[in-house]
This record gives C-alpha cells, structure tokens and sequence, in this order.
C-alpha cells in the first residue's frame, strides 16, 4: 500500500543517520516517493548527496536554497506528504517536537504536517531512560504521533526500550500496515476532473485560448488520488505533469475534445469537478491553411462551443455530485449562484478576476464556495491548499467524514 504514497523523511544528528540510506531504499522499492528534511547536524553524519541520489529529490536542510536563495515551503510539503517518518529522531529533536520549538526546517515541517507522523527514536540507554526523554515521548504520543520501538516492531504501547534505532525493514513494515489498515475517506470513489484551458483551431498555427495553466485541476486530481479515489483527469494543453499512480490522464485539446471525454465517462464517477477554462465559442470556420496578411483587418465568425457543465448537469444521476467553477470580473455572487442553478450543479466554486495575484497562472488563489445552502469565504492560499478546502467540501456533499 505504499505504492504512490508521498513520505517526507526527517533525517537528524544521530550515528543511526547511515540508516536512513537502507530506509529509503525499502520505501522506494514498495513505490513511495520519498522528500529528505535533514537537521544541521545530521549533515555531519551523512552526506546529502548520497540521500538525493537515492531520492532523485534534491535534500532540504535549509528554509532557503544556498544556490539561488529559493525558499523552501514547509507549508507545502505538509501538505504534499500523506505521511512523515522521523528516523533517526535524537533526544534533541524529540524535546523540540513536545515543546514546538521551530528553529530548524525539520521542525517547521513537523509542526506543519497534516499527515500522520512517525518516530524512530534513537540514543543512548541513559538519555533514552531519562525522566525529561520520557515526558516528551509521552508528549508526542498525545499529540497523536506514532512512535515505532524495537520491542515490538510496530506501533510502540508504552514498553520502554534500549534507545537503539529500530531496524529499517522493520519501520518500512510499519509504515506499509499502517497505509493497508487505514482505508482513505474517498477510497473506492471514482472522481473526474477536467483541467487547463482548451484551445480552438482559426487555423494550422493560429488558436483561440486563454491563460489558464492547469495548476488548480492538477491540484485537485492529486488531493483526490491522495484521499484514495480513483481520478480521470481530462486535460487541455498544459505544460504540467501528475505524481499519483491513482490517476489516468487524458490529453485533449479543443472544446470538442474534452466534451466528449468528459460524457464518456461521466456515468461511471461518483463525482465530477470541472475546473477546466473552456473556451465558450469556437471559429465558425477553420482555415486548412494558414491565413496570410493580405489586408488590413480579419473578421472572424465565431460559434459556441459545448456546454460540458450543463451537459453533464442534464445527465446527473441522484448518486453523483458536479462541482462547477465560476471566473468572474463583475457581480460575482449572482452570477455564480445563476451557474449553479442553471446547470444543476451541487456547489461552485467562485473566483475572482479582482483578487489580484490568483487565477490564471498564479500558485495561489482565493475563492468562495457557493452551494444552495449558503456560502463560505477562504483567504488567499496556495493552490494545494484550496484543492483541500475544495476535496474537504466535497466529502461532506458526498456524506463522507474525513
């Protein structure tokens, strides 16, 4: 089960550092995508090159990169993991977790995790016995980490140990029984998501489009597949790429295209989020060749295209839920409840072309859900944050607690 998943490792000061090496390397071969976040000290005892050759991920130690001065987002990668593993994690660490004690990236990242978190203590038997080691173990353990001990191998119930390390086959194991026993809140769901723009031919080298880059439906089909659904994901032309094996992807590149598409397989989802900016209308004519510059203006007669949105409302079933996004400049709030109406949705999603620094093109947006049962506001965030408000939404249209 952990084919897929995301696993940020934190690496800390500790002889067992070396360890790490073999720990990556069973996530790795189970098909984990694993992320190193390395103390300072713990650099002294392993070599980040040698993790990030194992990783095929650059090592994050600092919060900004020595070569180009890029911050490092321990938001984001809380956001990104679907678990954290701290392994080795010193007596030094462990006090900062109980105590939240942010002064290294390692912490930060910690304090920012949404995933369950994992803890592979390692010290000597003295400090590993001493009272201040054993408050801030139980400190952790309330906090709802998972400490994994060598007595048993898998998820520690209060026995005291020699402070050793566990073994790194063993701690994969623990991480592996814990993904097989612990079914995602939209496993066994089939979810459609349509993202990017669509692009309208006037002729071979010429289109009609729009600036949309695909990064919110991207976001949304990898929270989706991360909860455990089962996500078509049917893209305009965009220059992004998906992560989770959950995830089948189909590339179209008109209006026309992604219509038929999103028909097609429709009847078979429990849910479909459509994020795509489609174009609303189309050359009336297409050029079979390209359309020289004879004169001094060009008219084009331009046709709508298909309505995806009220297509798929009109064929809705009682089991499914359509989510509709709404882009607008102008009384936003009613025309967005107007959508919603008019096209049988169950909630939209609003955005506005007035909060500046979202929408086309941006990492961050603001939006509004708006449903016939009222309406709620969010503040500016990253894209993978709103894809969890929206996910978080669409578990309650679908009764699912998270």
């Amino acid at each position: 089960m952990l084919k897929g998943k995301k696993i940020v490792l934190g690496i800390t000061g500790s002889i067992a550092a070396y360890k790490a090496c073999y720990i990556i390397r069973g996530l790795v071969k189970r098909g984990a995508e694993v992320q190193v976040v390395i103390t300072p000290s713990g650099k002294e005892f392993i070599t980040p090159l040698t993790l990030s050759t194992l990783t095929r991920k650059p090592v994050i130690s600092d919060f900004f990169s020595q070569r180009d001065g890029t911050w490092h987002s321990h938001v984001d990668l809380g956001l990104w993991a679907d678990a954290m593993l701290i392994a080795p994690c010193t007596a030094a660490t462990l006090g900062k977790m109980a105590n939240g004690i942010a002064d290294n990236m390692l912490i930060t990242t910690y304090l920012s995790m949404k995933a369950p978190v994992f803890v592979a203590p390692a010290m000597d038997l003295d400090m590993y016995r001493h009272p201040s080691t054993s408050h801030n173990m139980e400190t952790i353990k309330s906090y709802g980490n998972i400490i994994i001990e060598p007595q048993s191998g898998f998820l520690a119930s209060g026995l005291e140990g020699k402070g050793r390390m566990e073994e790194p086959e063993a701690i994969v194991d623990v991480l592996d029984n814990y993904f097989n026993q612990s079914p995602q809140p939209l496993q066994g769901k089939h979810i459609m998501i349509t993202a990017g723009p669509t692009y309208e031919k006037i002729d071979p080298v010429r289109f009609i489009g729009n600036y949309s880059s695909g990064k919110m439906g991207f976001a949304l089909a990898e929270e989706c597949a991360a909860k455990g659904a089962e996500v078509t994901l049917i893209a305009g032309p965009v220059a992004l790429s998906t992560a989770n094996s959950r995830i089948t992807r189909i590339d179209v590149e008109s209006c026309e295209e992604m219509y038929n598409a999103a028909v097609a397989h429709f009847p078979s989802c429990d849910a479909a989020i459509l994020c795509a900016a489609v174009a609303d209308f189309r050359p009336d004519h297409v050029a079979d060749k390209k359309i020289k510059r004879e004169k001094d203006d060009l008219v084009l007669r331009l046709a709508p295209t298909h309505d995806i949105a009220a297509e798929l409302g009109s064929k809705k079933s009682d089991r499914q839920t359509l989510v509709g996004f709404a882009l607008e400049t102008n009384d936003e709030d009613n025309n967005a409840m107007s959508k919603l109406e008019r096209k049988n949705l169950d909630f939209i999603v609003l955005n506005s072309l007035r909060n500046e620094g979202t929408c086309f093109r941006s990492d961050e947006n603001q939006i509004k859900i708006i449903s016939r049962n009222g309406s709620k506001v969010f503040p500016k965030k990253s894209k993978e944050e709103v894809a969890a408000d929206i996910i978080e939404e669409l578990l309650g249209e679908l009764g699912i607690r998270n």
